[in-house]
């Protein structure tokens, strides 16, 4: 090793060492043990251009340990990103660049957010995917417009979570051989020792999976550490796994491979006995060598001629293949191409109706032969939830180029591989399954959310409505939960008509994922000629069908409720002669989004009488039907049995919400 390689590398370390004491928090042994290992990843072989962490064929870097963090925000300091010594000495602090764990957004060269392990190791089979259609699409010979490769480092924490069992297999089954992941084998976690936990042979596990696996014995021989991504980087129909054997807290006289230094700081004279280890001065912090900051910062220069290179092959690309130059350009900035939303269906009114999902699958059909980067699939459900393209074919390790994606029973991997290929600039991925295995996405659903990347997730057999398959299928809590996510977007369409509007605003909607919620069973297509039109469902709620007279009260459902409410609102005036307005209420989240005039339009202040009906939890609607209306939800399981009935004696009909109206009006 070249003294200024060993130097830089030690710089990094210590490094580590001063952020987290300064911050009195945080995990300094991870970035301590795996500094050799970013060493050779920045200055040997990963393409990027700190002047634009955004180039379009840069590599892909995933800390998919999270709590490693230092690691990568010293290296994109020392490569000259626009990180500065002082963020450093800002970690963890209030407003500052340098969080507790990467986050997307929040400083440049982070690709993803992580922290909750295992997410970023399947959040890079997604940006893999992604790479591998891009390629297929525009690569043309002589112009390998895109070719870069997706690194990433896992730690056994990583390995130990479930969805990156899921993600491995997925992967080693779609022949990704740009993926280049080093497993991070300091064999600590915060307990002690991953013996206490964890025994199984990881070689043998992903060599089953169908990756390429090799190891390293010795995470400070930075030589057999380039050997071994050069062997990956030959390695094209395979996945790549790299073990490397490192020290948690190399450096540290007294906590190097203990569990000491995994999420607290070393001491103020531990850190005083690693400098002294290494060869620095023990009296100052944060000490940076000149000739370290010069030998990284050769960087920026390169990863600039690169990018200059790639900028000049795709002008000559643009007059070689204008159209397909066009196409990419409007997909990557986020933009919809002309006349995208014309002919689209307008659903005529039908009693016995459509299931919502059946409206979805037609209307995304349709927009997927106008929005070419549009891709997705489900967790072995695409009869169920009409989430396939019928004229597209499927994404194989034989066929890059499909655009209909079998995730397999994998909904947490789903999720966040939807979220890798969202992460890559252009593509409009989404994924489906029943409303109720959505619990097995949420934390890819939290993290979207928080970087506000656009997953479409299309959740079908939304209620107790779906029937025989009975309470473990029957959704009860699930909505209620998705809209306590910030940033998160539901909507649940009342018929096939708002259905087509829900997907027309989830193409044009920025800064979050959106949910749409889909019903098994055939609801009415509603009449627009005689009540409002589909497209307000764009505000979240609207006026459905209104009273001639002053409402006495003011009725709202969502999706398959919303036919009963309309029924009932008949059966009250001509009956009971009891007025009753009655709103349509897709979305809480657009209808806040809306002005406190249109608010009060649709939900006078002054008429507090007010029932929401919906099938599923109560919570939460009491911000609107006011202390002096009700909820008719459900705060309990399901049965099996047929939809209709199961819905009847829930409560879910005509005649409980007339009783329920009556009941609260005297």
């Amino acid at each position: 090793m070249k003294t200024i390689e060993k130097l830089g590398i030690d710089t990094v370390r210590v490094l580590a060492a001063d952020a987290v004491q300064k911050a009195d928090s945080g995990h300094p042994g991870t970035p301590m043990g795996l500094a050799p290992v970013g060493h050779v990843l920045w200055n040997s072989f990963m393409n990027y251009n700190p002047k634009n962490p955004n180039w379009e064929n840069r590599d892909r870097f995933i800390l998919s340990c999270g709590h490693a963090c230092l690691l990568q925000y010293i290296y994109l300091y020392l490569t000259g990103y626009d990180v500065t010594l002082d963020d450093l000495k800002n970690f963890r602090q209030l407003h500052s660049k340098t969080a507790g764990h990467p986050e997307y957004g929040l400083l440049p060269g982070i690709e993803v957010t992580t922290g909750p392990l295992g997410q970023g190791f399947a959040n890079g089979v997604g940006m893999s995917i992604a790479q591998k259609h891009l390629a297929k699409r525009y690569n043309k010979p002589g112009f390998n417009l895109f070719d870069y490769h997706i690194y990433a480092i896992c730690s056994d924490g990583d390995l130990m979570e479930g969805v990156s069992a899921e993600a491995a297999s997925m992967a080693g089954h779609l022949g990704l051989g740009n993926l280049i992941y080093i497993y991070d084998d300091n064999q600590i976690t915060i307990e002690g020792e991953t013996s206490l936990a964890f025994s199984e042979d990881v070689t043998e596990r992903f060599q089953a999976y169908g990756w390429h696996v090799q190891s390293v014995t010795d995470g400070n021989d930075i030589g057999a550490i380039s050997t071994a991504i050069k062997n990956a980087q030959k390695e094209k129909a395979r996945p790549s796994l790299i073990k490397v054997r490192t020290h948690i807290g190399f450096g540290s006289p007294n906590k190097v491979d203990t569990a000491a230094p995994h999420g607290a700081a070393l001491g103020e004279d531990e850190v005083k006995l690693v400098k002294e280890n290494l060869g620095f001065d023990p009296q100052k912090y944060f000490s940076v060598n000149k000739e370290v900051l010069e030998f990284y910062g050769k960087k920026k220069n390169e990863g600039k001629e690169k990018e200059s290179e790639w900028n000049k092959m795709f002008l000559s690309y643009k007059k070689r293949y204008p159209e397909q130059a066009k196409e990419y350009e409007w997909s990557k900035e986020g933009k919809l191409p002309k006349n995208w939303d014309e002919d689209v269906p307008v659903f005529s009114p039908d009693e016995k109706g459509m299931a919502t999902r059946k409206a979805s699958g037609k209307i995304l059909n349709i927009l997927a032969t106008k929005l070419p980067l549009l891709m997705g699939g489900s967790a072995d459900l695409a009869p169920s939830t009409d989430t396939n393209l019928n004229e597209d074919t499927s994404f194989t390790s034989q066929n890059f180029s499909g655009r209909n994606f079998h995730f397999g029973i994998r909904e947490h991997a789903m999720g966040a591989v939807l979220n890798g290929i969202a992460l890559t600039k252009g593509f409009i991925p989404f994924g489906g399954t029943f409303l109720i295995f959505s619990d097995y996405m949420r934390p890819p659903i939290r993290l979207a959310a928080i970087m506000g990347i656009k997953p479409v997730y299309i959740f079908t057999h939304d209620s107790i409505g779906l029937g025989e398959d009975g309470t473990t299928h029957q959704p009860v809590e699930q909505l209620i939960g998705l809209r306590s996510v910030p940033n998160l977007t539901v909507i649940r369409p009342a018929d096939a008509n708002e259905t087509v509007v829900a997907w027309l605003y989830t193409l044009k909607h920025q800064g979050g994922p959106i949910a749409i919620i889909l019903t098994r069973q055939a609801i009415p297509i509603l009449d627009q000629k005689k009540l409002g039109i589909a497209k307000n469902l764009e505000k979240g709620a609207y006026i459905l069908s209104d009273c001639s007279n002053n409402p006495d009260i003011i009725l709202m459902a969502t999706g398959s409720e919303v036919h009963l409410i309309l029924e009932a609102q008949k059966q009250l005036l001509a009956k009971h002669h009891i007025n009753a307005r009655i709103v349509s209420f897709p979305s809480w989240e657009l209808f806040e989004k809306q002005s406190t005039s249109y608010k009060e339009s649709v939900l006078p202040k002054k008429i507090r009488k007010r029932l929401a009906v919906e099938a599923g939890s109560p919570i939460g609607w009491q911000k609107y039907t006011t202390d002096d209306g009700a909820t008719l939800g459900i705060d309990k399981f399901g049965e099996s049995a047929p939809g209709k009935e199961v819905m009847k004696e829930y409560g879910f009909s005509i005649e409980s919400i007339i009783n329920k109206v009556k009941r609260m009006l005297k």
